[in-house]
Order: structure tokens, then sequence, then C-alpha cells
């Protein structure tokens, strides 16, 4: 398993991590197999989206946003609880498929750590396994 450090730099925030990604699928030698992403934190969470225009992120932050608000009666007292029903919702975990020792991704498939109580240092855990074919 491997361990990608992510630092944010707002309070709500998608950061692309495909390259970090992509270097330990490279890094784990697998060549046919699954790439396992978890995110060990309950305001943050990990998704699959376009990374060829920045406004796409940016508009789906808007529409969480405005469908999570920061503040909405929550009883959570820490502040936080928006962050807590996002990272819900979008999830903290995704496996993608690695074949050829490369992501299987979409032309404009880019993967995100998405921060939702930022900023923070985080982390990304990365477990590349092998599909146990020949060409593993």
């Amino acid at each position: 398993m491997e361990t990608i450090g992510v630092s944010s730099t707002s309070r709500t925030q998608f950061i692309d991590v495909t390259a970090q990604v992509r270097g330990a699928v490279r890094k784990s030698g697998v060549r046919s197999g699954v790439c396992m992403l978890f995110v060990p934190h309950t305001t943050a969470a990990i998704t699959i989206n376009e990374n060829a225009d920045p406004d796409v992120t940016s508009d789906i932050l808007m529409e969480l946003d405005r469908v999570i608000p920061l503040v909405d009666g929550y009883a959570h007292v820490e502040g936080n609880s928006a962050a807590h029903v996002k990272s819900s919702v979008v999830g903290c975990q995704m496996n993608v498929f690695v074949e050829k020792g490369e992501l299987v991704l979409g032309t404009w498939q880019g993967i995100y750590f998405c921060e939702f109580d930022g900023p923070r240092s985080r982390k990304l855990l990365v477990k590349v396994m092998s599909g146990g074919g020949a060409d593993s």
C-alpha cells in the first residue's frame, strides 16, 4: 500500500491526484488488476470526473454547497457537519481497473481528492492488486 499526501488550500476543493495515482500504479509493477483508493477521513472524499475543464469541478462544488449548505441547523457542534454529509454522499473509496500497467480511465476523466473541511493536510491510500492473469 502507498500513501499519497494531499494538501488543500481552501474549505472545499477538488484536487487532481491522477498523476500521483498513476505513479503508484507504475511503481507497483502490476500489469493487470485493480487500483483501490481509500480516503481515511470523515470530511473528505474521492471521485472521478472530467479533468479537461476546471469549471466542471467548480460547478460540482457549487451544487454540493447549494444542496448541503455550510450552515443549516446541524446538531454536530464542531461546525463541519456539511463536510461530513458531503463525504458520505460522494464516498471515501473507489476502484479503478489497471490494464497494461496503466489506469483505465476515459479520455476526459481524472481522479479527484475532494476536500470539504480544509485547508488541511490529508492522505490518500492506494493499493494496487494483480488480477491474477498472465499479464499480471
